[in-house]
Protein backbone atom coordinates (compact mmCIF):
# COMPACT_ATOMS: atom_id res chain seq x y z
CA UNK A 1 0.00 0.00 0.00
CA UNK A 2 1.19 3.51 -0.83
CA UNK A 3 2.49 5.37 2.22
CA UNK A 4 1.78 9.08 2.33
CA UNK A 5 4.96 11.16 2.95
CA UNK A 6 5.28 12.46 6.51
CA UNK A 7 5.06 16.13 5.52
CA UNK A 8 1.74 15.49 3.76
CA UNK A 9 0.38 13.66 6.79
CA UNK A 10 1.21 16.60 9.03
CA UNK A 11 -0.36 19.01 6.54
CA UNK A 12 -3.55 16.97 6.27
CA UNK A 13 -3.92 16.51 10.02
CA UNK A 14 -3.26 20.19 10.66
CA UNK A 15 -5.92 21.43 8.24
CA UNK A 16 -8.39 18.80 9.39
CA UNK A 17 -7.89 19.76 13.05
CA UNK A 18 -8.51 23.45 12.32
CA UNK A 19 -11.63 22.68 10.29
CA UNK A 20 -12.94 20.23 12.89
CA UNK A 21 -12.51 22.76 15.69
CA UNK A 22 -14.57 25.34 13.78
CA UNK A 23 -17.31 22.85 12.90
CA UNK A 24 -17.33 21.51 16.47
CA UNK A 25 -17.75 25.02 17.82
CA UNK A 26 -20.61 25.60 15.41
CA UNK A 27 -22.43 22.41 16.38
CA UNK A 28 -22.05 23.23 20.08
CA UNK A 29 -23.32 26.77 19.64
CA UNK A 30 -26.92 27.89 20.04
CA UNK A 31 -26.51 30.71 17.52
CA UNK A 32 -26.31 28.58 14.40
CA UNK A 33 -29.29 28.37 12.03
CA UNK A 34 -31.60 25.37 12.38
CA UNK A 35 -30.83 22.32 10.27
CA UNK A 36 -33.83 22.85 8.00
CA UNK A 37 -32.26 26.19 7.01
CA UNK A 38 -28.62 25.29 6.40
CA UNK A 39 -28.98 21.67 5.22
CA UNK A 40 -30.51 22.51 1.76
CA UNK A 41 -27.62 24.91 1.17
CA UNK A 42 -25.17 22.23 2.31
CA UNK A 43 -26.61 19.76 -0.20
CA UNK A 44 -26.35 22.32 -3.01
CA UNK A 45 -22.75 23.07 -1.99
CA UNK A 46 -21.98 19.34 -2.02
CA UNK A 47 -23.41 18.84 -5.52
CA UNK A 48 -21.46 21.75 -7.02
CA UNK A 49 -18.19 20.76 -5.34
CA UNK A 50 -18.71 17.15 -6.41
CA UNK A 51 -19.06 18.41 -10.00
CA UNK A 52 -16.10 20.82 -9.82
CA UNK A 53 -13.92 20.95 -12.94
CA UNK A 54 -10.19 21.20 -13.51
CA UNK A 55 -9.42 24.68 -14.84
CA UNK A 56 -5.63 24.38 -14.47
CA UNK A 57 -3.12 21.75 -13.46
CA UNK A 58 -4.72 20.23 -10.28
CA UNK A 59 -6.74 23.41 -9.73
CA UNK A 60 -10.46 22.62 -9.48
CA UNK A 61 -13.23 25.21 -9.32
CA UNK A 62 -17.00 25.32 -9.01
CA UNK A 63 -19.73 27.88 -8.38
CA UNK A 64 -20.18 26.68 -4.77
CA UNK A 65 -19.09 30.11 -3.52
CA UNK A 66 -22.49 31.38 -4.68
CA UNK A 67 -24.20 28.88 -2.38
CA UNK A 68 -21.96 29.83 0.54
CA UNK A 69 -22.62 33.56 0.20
CA UNK A 70 -26.35 33.09 -0.45
CA UNK A 71 -26.59 31.04 2.75
CA UNK A 72 -24.44 33.51 4.65
CA UNK A 73 -26.64 36.50 3.81
CA UNK A 74 -29.76 34.55 4.77
CA UNK A 75 -28.17 33.61 8.10
CA UNK A 76 -26.92 37.13 8.86
CA UNK A 77 -30.19 38.86 7.96
CA UNK A 78 -32.24 36.49 10.10
CA UNK A 79 -30.06 37.08 13.15
CA UNK A 80 -28.23 33.76 13.02
CA UNK A 81 -24.44 33.41 12.95
CA UNK A 82 -23.04 33.36 9.43
CA UNK A 83 -19.55 32.85 10.90
CA UNK A 84 -20.64 29.46 12.27
CA UNK A 85 -23.40 28.67 9.76
CA UNK A 86 -21.44 28.86 6.49
CA UNK A 87 -18.73 26.43 7.72
CA UNK A 88 -21.46 23.82 8.24
CA UNK A 89 -22.44 24.32 4.61
CA UNK A 90 -18.85 24.25 3.33
CA UNK A 91 -17.97 21.12 5.29
CA UNK A 92 -20.13 19.17 2.82
CA UNK A 93 -17.75 20.07 -0.03
CA UNK A 94 -14.97 17.89 1.32
CA UNK A 95 -15.10 14.97 -1.11
CA UNK A 96 -14.45 14.60 -4.84
CA UNK A 97 -15.27 11.50 -6.94
CA UNK A 98 -11.55 10.75 -7.33
CA UNK A 99 -11.17 10.53 -3.55
CA UNK A 100 -13.17 7.30 -3.63
CA UNK A 101 -11.94 5.87 -6.93
CA UNK A 102 -8.28 6.44 -5.94
CA UNK A 103 -8.82 5.69 -2.24
CA UNK A 104 -7.08 8.87 -1.17
CA UNK A 105 -7.51 10.72 2.09
CA UNK A 106 -4.98 13.56 1.94
CA UNK A 107 -7.09 15.70 -0.44
CA UNK A 108 -10.38 15.38 1.51
CA UNK A 109 -8.73 16.32 4.77
CA UNK A 110 -7.02 19.45 3.48
CA UNK A 111 -10.12 20.37 1.45
CA UNK A 112 -12.24 20.13 4.58
CA UNK A 113 -9.95 22.43 6.53
CA UNK A 114 -9.38 25.11 3.89
CA UNK A 115 -13.07 25.28 2.88
CA UNK A 116 -14.26 25.62 6.47
CA UNK A 117 -11.68 28.32 7.25
CA UNK A 118 -12.57 30.31 4.11
CA UNK A 119 -16.27 30.00 4.90
CA UNK A 120 -15.84 31.14 8.50
CA UNK A 121 -13.89 34.22 7.40
CA UNK A 122 -16.55 35.16 4.84
CA UNK A 123 -19.27 34.61 7.43
CA UNK A 124 -17.48 36.89 9.89
CA UNK A 125 -17.49 39.66 7.29
CA UNK A 126 -21.24 39.27 6.82
CA UNK A 127 -21.93 39.19 10.57
CA UNK A 128 -19.92 42.37 11.11
CA UNK A 129 -21.56 44.28 8.26
CA UNK A 130 -25.20 43.16 8.07
CA UNK A 131 -25.75 40.86 11.05
CA UNK A 132 -25.74 41.16 14.82
CA UNK A 133 -29.48 41.70 15.02
CA UNK A 134 -29.35 45.07 13.28
CA UNK A 135 -32.35 46.35 11.40
CA UNK A 136 -32.54 44.97 7.90
CA UNK A 137 -30.10 47.02 5.77
CA UNK A 138 -30.64 48.43 2.33
CA UNK A 139 -29.76 46.37 -0.75
CA UNK A 140 -26.61 48.44 -1.53
CA UNK A 141 -25.27 47.56 1.92
CA UNK A 142 -25.96 43.88 1.32
CA UNK A 143 -24.26 44.13 -2.07
CA UNK A 144 -21.18 45.74 -0.53
CA UNK A 145 -21.04 43.20 2.30
CA UNK A 146 -21.47 40.32 -0.12
CA UNK A 147 -18.75 41.62 -2.44
CA UNK A 148 -16.33 42.06 0.46
CA UNK A 149 -17.11 38.59 1.83
CA UNK A 150 -16.63 37.10 -1.65
CA UNK A 151 -13.20 38.70 -1.97
CA UNK A 152 -12.19 37.45 1.49
CA UNK A 153 -13.45 33.92 0.75
CA UNK A 154 -11.72 33.80 -2.67
CA UNK A 155 -8.43 35.26 -1.46
CA UNK A 156 -8.19 33.06 1.62
CA UNK A 157 -9.21 29.95 -0.28
CA UNK A 158 -6.65 30.59 -3.02
CA UNK A 159 -3.82 31.33 -0.58
CA UNK A 160 -4.52 28.13 1.32
CA UNK A 161 -4.68 26.02 -1.84
CA UNK A 162 -1.41 27.47 -3.13
CA UNK A 163 0.22 26.85 0.25
CA UNK A 164 -1.03 23.24 0.28
CA UNK A 165 0.18 22.55 -3.26
CA UNK A 166 3.57 24.15 -2.60
CA UNK A 167 4.07 22.16 0.61
CA UNK A 168 2.62 18.86 -0.57
CA UNK A 169 4.07 18.51 -4.06
CA UNK A 170 7.50 18.98 -5.54
CA UNK A 171 7.71 22.24 -7.45
CA UNK A 172 8.19 20.52 -10.79
CA UNK A 173 5.14 18.29 -10.33
CA UNK A 174 2.68 21.16 -10.71
CA UNK A 175 2.51 23.59 -13.60
CA UNK A 176 2.17 27.26 -12.54
CA UNK A 177 -1.47 28.29 -12.84
CA UNK A 178 -2.49 30.59 -15.67
CA UNK A 179 -5.30 33.14 -16.07
CA UNK A 180 -5.75 33.35 -12.31
CA UNK A 181 -6.85 36.98 -12.47
CA UNK A 182 -9.79 36.04 -14.69
CA UNK A 183 -10.68 32.89 -12.74
CA UNK A 184 -10.47 34.48 -9.31
CA UNK A 185 -12.34 37.51 -10.57
CA UNK A 186 -15.12 35.21 -11.74
CA UNK A 187 -15.29 33.60 -8.30
CA UNK A 188 -15.51 36.98 -6.58
CA UNK A 189 -18.33 38.07 -8.91
CA UNK A 190 -20.17 34.81 -8.25
CA UNK A 191 -19.90 35.42 -4.52
CA UNK A 192 -21.26 38.93 -4.97
CA UNK A 193 -24.21 37.55 -6.96
CA UNK A 194 -24.72 34.89 -4.31
CA UNK A 195 -25.11 37.58 -1.65
CA UNK A 196 -27.80 39.31 -3.71
CA UNK A 197 -29.52 35.96 -4.18
CA UNK A 198 -29.65 35.56 -0.41
CA UNK A 199 -31.48 38.87 -0.07
CA UNK A 200 -33.81 37.83 -2.90
CA UNK A 201 -34.65 34.58 -1.13
CA UNK A 202 -35.74 36.45 1.98
CA UNK A 203 -37.85 38.93 0.00
CA UNK A 204 -39.79 36.54 -2.24
CA UNK A 205 -39.32 33.07 -0.75
CA UNK A 206 -40.26 30.43 -1.80
CA UNK A 207 -40.93 31.74 -5.29
CA UNK A 208 -37.27 32.64 -5.83
CA UNK A 209 -35.92 29.15 -5.14
CA UNK A 210 -36.07 27.92 -8.79
CA UNK A 211 -34.43 31.16 -9.96
CA UNK A 212 -31.66 30.88 -7.38
CA UNK A 213 -31.04 27.23 -8.28
CA UNK A 214 -30.87 28.14 -11.96
CA UNK A 215 -28.23 30.82 -11.29
CA UNK A 216 -26.17 28.27 -9.35
CA UNK A 217 -26.28 25.93 -12.36
CA UNK A 218 -25.38 28.69 -14.84
CA UNK A 219 -22.38 29.58 -12.69
CA UNK A 220 -21.24 25.96 -12.76
CA UNK A 221 -21.68 25.78 -16.54
CA UNK A 222 -19.36 28.75 -17.04
CA UNK A 223 -16.48 26.93 -15.36
CA UNK A 224 -17.37 23.66 -17.11
CA UNK A 225 -17.28 25.41 -20.50
CA UNK A 226 -13.92 26.99 -19.73
CA UNK A 227 -12.52 23.63 -18.63
CA UNK A 228 -13.80 21.88 -21.77
CA UNK A 229 -12.33 24.57 -24.03
CA UNK A 230 -8.97 24.35 -22.29
CA UNK A 231 -8.94 20.56 -22.60
CA UNK A 232 -9.77 20.88 -26.31
CA UNK A 233 -6.80 23.21 -26.76
CA UNK A 234 -4.50 20.81 -24.94
CA UNK A 235 -5.79 17.89 -27.00
CA UNK A 236 -5.01 19.84 -30.17
CA UNK A 237 -1.45 20.42 -29.01
CA UNK A 238 -0.98 16.78 -28.01
CA UNK A 239 -2.21 15.68 -31.44
CA UNK A 240 0.31 17.92 -33.18
CA UNK A 241 3.16 16.61 -31.03
CA UNK A 242 2.21 12.98 -31.70
CA UNK A 243 2.05 13.62 -35.45
CA UNK A 244 5.52 15.12 -35.43
CA UNK A 245 7.04 12.40 -33.27
CA UNK A 246 5.54 9.70 -35.49
CA UNK A 247 7.49 11.22 -38.37
CA UNK A 248 10.84 11.55 -36.60
CA UNK A 249 11.76 9.07 -33.86
CA UNK A 250 14.73 11.20 -32.83
CA UNK A 251 12.51 14.11 -31.82
CA UNK A 252 10.36 11.90 -29.57
CA UNK A 253 10.13 13.71 -26.27
CA UNK A 254 11.94 16.76 -27.66
CA UNK A 255 8.99 19.13 -27.50
CA UNK A 256 8.05 18.10 -23.95
CA UNK A 257 11.63 18.58 -22.79
CA UNK A 258 11.86 22.00 -24.43
CA UNK A 259 8.55 22.92 -22.77
CA UNK A 260 10.05 21.80 -19.46
CA UNK A 261 13.18 23.91 -20.00
CA UNK A 262 11.29 27.07 -20.96
CA UNK A 263 9.21 26.65 -17.80
CA UNK A 264 12.36 26.38 -15.70
CA UNK A 265 13.78 29.56 -17.24
CA UNK A 266 10.50 31.45 -16.98
CA UNK A 267 10.07 30.52 -13.33
CA UNK A 268 13.63 31.62 -12.61
CA UNK A 269 12.83 34.97 -14.25
CA UNK A 270 9.66 35.31 -12.16
CA UNK A 271 7.12 35.12 -15.00
CA UNK A 272 3.40 34.81 -14.28
CA UNK A 273 1.58 31.53 -14.81
CA UNK A 274 -0.20 32.91 -17.87
CA UNK A 275 3.05 33.89 -19.56
CA UNK A 276 4.64 30.56 -18.65
CA UNK A 277 1.72 28.71 -20.21
CA UNK A 278 2.07 30.75 -23.41
CA UNK A 279 5.76 29.84 -23.54
CA UNK A 280 5.08 26.16 -22.89
CA UNK A 281 2.51 26.04 -25.66
CA UNK A 282 4.91 27.82 -28.03
CA UNK A 283 7.50 25.15 -27.19
CA UNK A 284 5.03 22.39 -28.03
CA UNK A 285 4.36 23.80 -31.51
CA UNK A 286 7.80 25.17 -32.36
CA UNK A 287 8.72 22.23 -34.65
CA UNK A 288 5.30 21.62 -36.20
CA UNK A 289 6.62 23.00 -39.50
CA UNK A 290 8.76 19.87 -39.84
CA UNK A 291 5.58 17.98 -40.74
CA UNK A 292 6.01 19.52 -44.20
CA UNK A 293 9.71 18.57 -44.45
CA UNK A 294 10.52 15.27 -46.24
CA UNK A 295 11.08 12.43 -43.78
CA UNK A 296 14.28 11.36 -45.53
CA UNK A 297 15.73 14.80 -44.98
CA UNK A 298 14.82 14.88 -41.29
CA UNK A 299 16.44 11.48 -40.70
CA UNK A 300 19.55 12.01 -42.81
CA UNK A 301 22.66 10.57 -41.13
CA UNK A 302 25.31 12.88 -42.54
CA UNK A 303 25.71 16.63 -42.86
CA UNK A 304 23.13 18.55 -44.86
CA UNK A 305 23.95 20.24 -48.12
CA UNK A 306 23.22 23.95 -48.62
CA UNK A 307 20.00 23.08 -50.47
CA UNK A 308 18.95 20.66 -47.75
CA UNK A 309 19.72 23.21 -45.05
CA UNK A 310 17.53 25.75 -46.80
CA UNK A 311 14.76 23.15 -47.01
CA UNK A 312 15.02 22.43 -43.28
CA UNK A 313 14.92 26.14 -42.48
CA UNK A 314 11.64 26.47 -44.28
CA UNK A 315 9.93 24.79 -41.33
CA UNK A 316 10.15 28.06 -39.39
CA UNK A 317 7.89 29.64 -42.02
CA UNK A 318 5.69 26.61 -42.58
CA UNK A 319 4.63 26.54 -38.92
CA UNK A 320 2.77 29.79 -39.60
CA UNK A 321 1.04 28.38 -42.67
CA UNK A 322 -0.05 25.24 -40.84
CA UNK A 323 -1.37 27.10 -37.80
CA UNK A 324 -2.60 30.27 -39.51
CA UNK A 325 -6.27 29.49 -38.84
CA UNK A 326 -5.89 28.28 -35.26
CA UNK A 327 -6.89 31.45 -33.45
CA UNK A 328 -5.97 30.50 -29.89
CA UNK A 329 -2.39 29.68 -30.97
CA UNK A 330 -1.61 32.99 -32.68
CA UNK A 331 0.34 34.52 -29.74
CA UNK A 332 2.43 31.32 -29.55
CA UNK A 333 3.05 31.09 -33.30
CA UNK A 334 5.08 34.30 -33.34
CA UNK A 335 7.25 33.02 -30.48
CA UNK A 336 7.70 29.63 -32.15
CA UNK A 337 8.40 30.95 -35.64
CA UNK A 338 11.32 33.05 -34.38
CA UNK A 339 13.08 30.44 -32.26
CA UNK A 340 16.00 30.30 -34.73
CA UNK A 341 16.52 34.05 -34.47
CA UNK A 342 19.73 35.17 -32.78
CA UNK A 343 20.16 37.70 -30.00
CA UNK A 344 22.28 39.91 -32.27
CA UNK A 345 19.55 40.06 -34.93
CA UNK A 346 20.95 37.41 -37.25
CA UNK A 347 19.57 33.91 -37.74
CA UNK A 348 16.32 33.09 -39.52
CA UNK A 349 12.64 32.51 -38.91
CA UNK A 350 9.12 33.46 -39.87
CA UNK A 351 7.20 36.51 -38.75
CA UNK A 352 8.76 36.16 -35.30
CA UNK A 353 12.16 36.99 -36.83
CA UNK A 354 13.15 40.62 -37.45
CA UNK A 355 16.56 40.82 -39.07
CA UNK A 356 18.92 43.13 -37.23
CA UNK A 357 16.72 43.35 -34.14
CA UNK A 358 16.94 41.49 -30.85
CA UNK A 359 14.01 39.04 -30.65
CA UNK A 360 11.41 39.29 -27.91
CA UNK A 361 12.51 37.79 -24.58
CA UNK A 362 10.03 34.89 -24.89
CA UNK A 363 11.54 33.94 -28.25
CA UNK A 364 15.05 34.09 -26.77
CA UNK A 365 13.96 31.74 -23.99
CA UNK A 366 12.62 29.21 -26.49
CA UNK A 367 15.82 29.51 -28.52
CA UNK A 368 18.04 28.65 -25.54
CA UNK A 369 15.81 25.76 -24.43
CA UNK A 370 15.65 24.31 -27.95
CA UNK A 371 19.41 24.55 -28.49
CA UNK A 372 20.16 22.95 -25.13
CA UNK A 373 17.92 19.96 -25.81
CA UNK A 374 19.26 19.62 -29.36
CA UNK A 375 22.77 19.27 -27.93
CA UNK A 376 21.92 16.99 -25.01
CA UNK A 377 19.75 14.50 -26.92
CA UNK A 378 20.67 12.00 -29.62
CA UNK A 379 20.04 12.73 -33.26
CA UNK A 380 20.32 10.60 -36.40
CA UNK A 381 23.75 12.08 -37.12
CA UNK A 382 25.30 12.16 -33.62
CA UNK A 383 24.86 10.92 -30.06
CA UNK A 384 23.89 13.17 -27.17
CA UNK A 385 26.50 15.61 -25.92
CA UNK A 386 27.12 16.29 -22.24
CA UNK A 387 25.42 19.01 -20.22
CA UNK A 388 28.85 20.54 -19.61
CA UNK A 389 29.40 20.89 -23.34
CA UNK A 390 25.93 22.32 -23.93
CA UNK A 391 26.22 24.94 -21.19
CA UNK A 392 29.69 25.88 -22.41
CA UNK A 393 28.35 26.36 -25.94
CA UNK A 394 25.48 28.49 -24.68
CA UNK A 395 27.89 30.60 -22.63
CA UNK A 396 30.41 31.05 -25.45
CA UNK A 397 27.65 32.18 -27.81
CA UNK A 398 25.99 34.37 -25.20
CA UNK A 399 25.56 37.89 -26.51
CA UNK A 400 25.60 36.80 -30.15
CA UNK A 401 23.32 33.82 -30.75
CA UNK A 402 21.79 33.63 -27.28
CA UNK A 403 20.42 36.16 -24.82
CA UNK A 404 22.95 36.45 -21.92
CA UNK A 405 20.22 37.07 -19.37
CA UNK A 406 18.39 33.90 -20.45
CA UNK A 407 21.53 31.74 -20.51
CA UNK A 408 22.42 32.79 -16.95
CA UNK A 409 18.87 32.14 -15.74
CA UNK A 410 18.83 28.68 -17.32
CA UNK A 411 22.11 27.68 -15.71
CA UNK A 412 20.85 28.85 -12.32
CA UNK A 413 17.60 26.92 -12.79
CA UNK A 414 19.45 23.72 -13.71
CA UNK A 415 21.70 24.05 -10.66
CA UNK A 416 18.71 24.58 -8.37
CA UNK A 417 16.89 21.57 -9.83
CA UNK A 418 20.00 19.39 -9.55
CA UNK A 419 19.25 17.90 -12.96
CA UNK A 420 21.75 16.39 -15.39
CA UNK A 421 20.92 16.01 -19.07
CA UNK A 422 22.73 14.43 -22.00
CA UNK A 423 25.73 12.15 -22.03
CA UNK A 424 28.04 11.96 -19.03
CA UNK A 425 31.23 11.73 -21.14
CA UNK A 426 30.80 13.08 -24.69
CA UNK A 427 32.24 16.61 -24.73
CA UNK A 428 33.18 16.90 -28.39
CA UNK A 429 30.94 17.40 -31.45
CA UNK A 430 33.11 15.36 -33.82
CA UNK A 431 33.39 12.52 -31.31
CA UNK A 432 29.60 12.52 -30.98
CA UNK A 433 29.26 12.16 -34.77
CA UNK A 434 31.80 9.34 -34.92
CA UNK A 435 29.98 7.48 -32.15
CA UNK A 436 26.74 7.79 -34.10
CA UNK A 437 28.40 6.32 -37.16
CA UNK A 438 29.81 3.43 -35.11
CA UNK A 439 26.40 2.83 -33.56
CA UNK A 440 24.90 2.63 -37.04
CA UNK A 441 27.63 0.25 -38.21
CA UNK A 442 27.66 -1.98 -35.09
CA UNK A 443 24.15 -1.72 -33.60
CA UNK A 444 24.53 -4.80 -31.40
CA UNK A 445 27.50 -3.29 -29.59
CA UNK A 446 25.78 0.04 -28.88
CA UNK A 447 22.19 -1.12 -28.30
Amino acid sequence: MYQLPRHRKRLALGFFAIGASIVGTALASRSIPPGRTWLPFALAFFVLEWRSVEVNDRLFMSSSIMVALTAGVVFALTGESATLGIPLVAAFGTFQPADFSQRRWFQPMVNFGQLVVSAAAAGAVLDLTIGAGASRPYLPTIAFAGGLAAVVYTALNTLQVRFIVRMAYARREVTPWSHLTMLLGSLAVMGFIGALLGATLLLVEPGAIPLVAMVFVIGHMSFASYSALREAHLATLRGMVKSLEAKDVYTRGHTERVARFVQMIAEELGFSGTRIERLRWAALIHDVGKLAVPKALIGKKGRLSDEETAEMRRHAHIVEEILAEVEFLQPMVEIASGHHSHFDGSGYGGRGHRHGQTPELDTCILSVADAFDAMTSSRSYRVALSQRFALRELSENSGTQFHPYVVDAFERALNKAGEEWGSSRVDDEEAARRLAEQREEFPLLYG
